[in-house]
């Protein structure tokens, strides 16, 4: 169990669900964590697991090492006027989960030297299976160190260029709900044709996992596997060429690119 001090401002879904995802897996001392936020009392009952709970978020940074700031974007520039005097570039590392906000954007908040990261974590961190992308700027080898250790704790880590955070936002975080999606459309798909909803939930929430875990396993492309399942003239292939005449590839991703042309504006 690391004994590392952790801060998280701003206790909201995904605040929420990094917490969960790290006392879930047992590497963190609950006592070594403070969450806040504005309005404490649907987060209270993280208090029986032995994590500070508070509405200071001044105090919070004192007692911490690392400040994960998990407020809005439009709540970004408040936090760090209120916390700044009391960052103090010997003691603490900084990152933000907040969507669109640059490093150069935060440097100007709090005027001090600090080492920044950027984090596009997404809610699978509850579970420990999130995808994080990472950026760091002004970190050393330490502190990168200590930042990945967090969120291999929560999944899997990947470094990117900061030119691509908000793209990942879009792949990684939105990408979630766009996966919920098209699994209740299979479950609804399975209704249809004869299955009761828990039978074919259970059916298809196994043959998602199976089919993204063949694909990390064996590293290989979607296409590939698809070809092994699609027989001439058999079902597979029909169903789809019907979904494709839908417009099925075409609309996921239109959707995906109409979220990152949103959080560019």
């Amino acid at each position: 169990m690391h004994n590392l001090t952790i801060t998280v401002i701003g206790c909201g879904n995904l605040g929420l669900s990094m917490i969960q995802g790290l006392i879930r897996n047992k590497q963190v001392n609950p006592k070594k964590i403070t969450v806040t936020k504005r309005n404490i009392t649907p987060i209270l009952f993280l208090k029986e697991q032995g994590i500070k709970v508070t509405d200071d978020n001044i105090e919070a940074v004192k007692t911490s090492e690392v400040i994960v700031v998990a407020v809005k974007p439009y709540n970004l520039t408040h936090v760090f006027e209120e916390i700044k005097d009391v960052l103090d570039p010997k003691k603490h590392l900084v990152v933000s989960v907040a969507t669109g906000i640059t490093t150069d954007e935060i440097y100007e908040m709090i005027q001090k030297p600090l080492p920044i990261f950027r984090a596009m974590p997404n809610i699978a961190t509850d579970i420990n299976q999130s995808i994080t992308c990472l950026y760091q700027r002004g970190s050393s080898v330490t502190d990168k160190e200590k930042v990945e250790w967090i969120f291999n704790n929560l999944g899997t880590t990947l470094q990117i260029n900061e030119d691509l955070m908000e793209a990942a936002t879009i792949l990684g975080a939105c990408g979630v709900a766009f996966v919920l999606r098209f699994k209740g459309a299979m479950i609804q798909g399975g209704i249809q044709i004869g299955f009761d909803a828990d039978t074919a939930k259970t059916i298809v929430n196994q043959t998602v996992k199976g089919a993204a875990e063949m694909l990390i396993v064996k590293n290989d492309h979607p296409e590939r596997e698809i070809d092994k399942v699609t027989t001439p003239k058999g079902c597979t292939i029909v169903g789809l060429n019907e979904m494709e005449h839908q417009g099925f590839s075409s609309s996921l991703i239109r959707g995906i690119v109409a979220s990152f042309e949103r959080i560019e504006k």
